[in-house]
């Protein structure tokens, strides 16, 4: 069994962090923890938290830190990430939620981040073609359908277009990207902690990327990680 990891993953919406957090998990064997999955949960579930959420994310922007926080360090807390580590999806997304985060991780940091590279022109097509089940959160596109008329092939739920990846929603997160989460680049790289790998190209290919960066770090760090 590979040894576990505390990662983050980054990159633009549609670039395709979920699916890479996906193959990661399974790789090192660590629990996906994705902010968005948590989020959809909680619209779901009509929580307060949710109720929030829905109203916000159905116009693209994004939750406050302190809050977006106190959620990610809870499910940090519990067995399965202090077990083995984690891969963090959707967190940190400012320069502010990273701070803390380092903070409640201290005094262990975070092994890896990593900066998927994808144009902005793809990750529009991408989020335009974008379906997803209503249930699981399993991904499709205009391109990979499921093989019945919209129905999951995982769980059987709808599969719909989410109602932030309308094209106003979608031009709205990608500026605040820019404005907000685009700088964490500059302050994980001045940290020594960030490694860029490009995101075009077969999802399976993107992955082998990916580890072969972290396995370098790896190395350099002796065979484990600091």
């Amino acid at each position: 069994m590979a040894a576990g990891a505390r990662l983050v993953v980054l990159g633009k919406q549609g670039a395709g962090k979920g699916t890479q957090c996906l193959s990661l998990s399974h790789h090192y064997v660590v629990t996906h923890v994705s902010t968005g999955d948590m989020l959809r949960e909680a619209v779901k579930q009509s929580t307060a938290l949710g109720l929030k959420a829905k109203e916000l994310m159905d116009h693209g922007e994004l939750l406050g830190d302190d809050l977006i926080m106190e959620m990610v360090s809870t499910r940090l807390e519990e067995s399965d990430i202090k077990d083995r580590g984690f891969i963090l999806d959707g967190c940190p997304r400012t320069v502010e939620q990273a701070k803390m985060l380092a903070d409640f991780l201290a005094p262990v940091d975070l092994d890896l981040v990593i900066d998927i590279e994808v144009p902005t022109s793809q990750v529009l097509r991408r989020l335009a073609s974008r379906r997803v089940c209503v249930d699981c959160g399993a991904n499709y596109s205009l391109t990979a359908r499921p093989l019945i008329n919209w129905t999951c092939d995982v769980c059987g739920g709808e599969v719909v277009q989410r109602v932030d990846d309308t094209e106003e929603a979608i031009s709205r997160r990608l500026e605040i990207y820019e404005l907000q989460t685009a700088p964490l680049i500059d302050w994980y790289q001045s940290r020594g902690q960030l490694a860029q790998v490009t995101g075009t190209g077969a999802p399976e290919a993107v992955t082998k990327r990916i580890v072969r960066a972290i396995e370098e770090r790896r190395n350099r760090k002796g065979g484990r990680f600091s």
